[in-house]
């Protein structure tokens, strides 16, 4: 057993180090594209075939654990045909896919893009933003789109970073992608609104169920790392303790918080999505203007609780 783990964890650090220096290059045939379009096909048979909102929730439990089951049923397969080829190129193929787990290179480039965007321009800056966030962006003001910045990559760092490695070190690239399957079944069908409720609120409980422990280290890592990277670590954890429940979501507040305390800015508040007005309490105290530079320092914190993470599984693997 204890080899099993220092495999999963050492192949997960491998595949860190390889996002940190590659990232998710434009064009590469990552395994969410495929995820997707399964999710895509089913979610579209389950619409048509569904006569009622009552027989769409039902298939929606189908729709989202098919989808983990067969993403860890071909990951299993591809690691056993490559075991066929010997313990090294096992090792390599559990290191590659470990690297499509994470995203923290991405995360700091879409940005430090935003940031770069708005230097030039407010409607620069909309469109950029506009990549990675769910919100409408049309009417967003400088502040609220370095804002939105900042919430994404706060919120990000818990289920594109700390999560996946924390599920790739338990059990290796099978469970990895199984939750990569679970987040990405969240981002294309978990909402709220009309058209997505019936279809996607198994996907989207079962997303908070994965991210629960995950986003509670990812504040309290953010918080601790904010000493190192010249924040308020103090403030930090104050502002993770009180408004750790001020989100929609049991799970996103917690490194926002921790992002916003840190920073000694607020998040949060109502935004509009697609059409529609959602009203959200707001995270940290506005003790100042949000600035350009905040969107860095959340990417360090970033960095700084990705890298807390691949030491203390080091450590384990060396332990075990």
């Amino acid at each position: 057993m204890a080899e099993f783990f220092k495999l999963n964890i050492y192949a997960m650090l491998w595949g860190f180090v390889i996002d940190l220096i590659i990232g998710d290059p434009e064009g590469w045939p990552h395994p969410v594209i495929y995820v997707g379009k399964y999710i895509s096909f089913v979610e579209k048979r389950i619409r048509n075939s569904s006569k009622s909102s009552e027989e769409t929730r039902r298939k929606a439990v189908f729709l989202g654990i098919s989808t983990v089951l067969v993403t860890m049923a071909i990951t299993a397969a591809l690691l056993l045909a490559a075991g066929l080829l010997g313990r090294a190129a096992q090792f390599i193929l559990m290191s590659i896919i470990s690297w499509t787990c994470l995203s923290a290179k991405c995360l700091a480039v879409e940005g430090r893009g935003v940031a770069k965007a708005l230097g030039n321009s407010l409607e620069a800056g909309r469109k950029q933003v506009a990549r990675i966030v769910g919100r409408d962006t049309q009417s967003l003001s400088e502040d609220e789109i370095l804002a939105a910045t900042v919430e994404t990559v706060a919120e990000n760092t818990t289920d594109g970073v700390i999560a996946p490695m924390l599920y790739l070190a338990l059990g290796g690239p099978v469970l990895g992608m199984g939750f990569k399957a679970a987040s990405t079944l969240d981002s294309m069908v978990g909402y709220l609104d009309e058209k997505f409720r019936d279809i996607g609120w198994y996907s989207a409980k079962q997303d908070d169920v994965l991210n629960y422990i995950p986003a509670r280290l990812c504040g309290f890592l953010m918080s601790i790392g904010a000493f190192l990277g010249g924040m308020d670590s103090k403030n930090a954890l104050r502002i993770m303790k009180r408004d750790h429940a001020n989100h929609l979501s049991p799970n996103c507040a917690w490194s926002e918080a921790a992002a916003a305390g840190a920073m000694h800015i607020q998040l949060g508040g109502t935004h509009t999505y697609f059409g529609k007005v959602i009203e959200k309490p707001t995270i940290g105290d506005k003790d100042r203007e949000i600035r350009t530079e905040d969107v860095n320092n959340t990417i360090k914190l970033m960095y700084i609780s990705a890298g807390f993470t691949a030491l203390i599984a080091l450590l384990i693997a060396v332990i075990l």
